[in-house]
């Protein structure tokens, strides 16, 4: 088990220290309010802080539980309205209007 092991790049956090290993990240999960705590966000960060410390895995992925829970409360982006650009026709406009490729018979 290596609590002790670096994240690539460290968690900044406004007026502290940034988080550079999996245990200063640990120690922060623990001394958060219980609600806090208790969030799903939060209860996920420190199941992939245990998962990457126990199996040696890489401390990309606690990284990205402990930024997700500790972006929580921010809105969402916006989903993606499709892959239509504007002024691009639809997709079944181009295939329609496609050339056929096949030979056609001839008796």
């Amino acid at each position: 088990m290596s609590w002790d092991q670096a994240f690539d790049e460290p968690i900044t956090l406004p007026g502290r220290q940034p988080l550079r290993t999996l245990r200063d990240a640990g120690l922060y999960v623990t001394v958060l309010p219980k609600a806090e705590h208790d969030a799903p966000e939060w209860q996920a960060a420190m199941e992939a802080l245990l998962l990457v410390a126990e199996h040696d895995g890489p401390t990309m992925f606690a990284r990205i539980g402990m930024m997700r829970a500790l972006h929580r409360h921010r809105p969402k982006d916006a989903p993606a309205q499709g892959r239509k650009a504007e002024g691009l026709p639809d997709r079944a406009v181009i295939l329609a209007h496609r050339p056929s490729t096949r030979k056609s018979r001839q008796n």
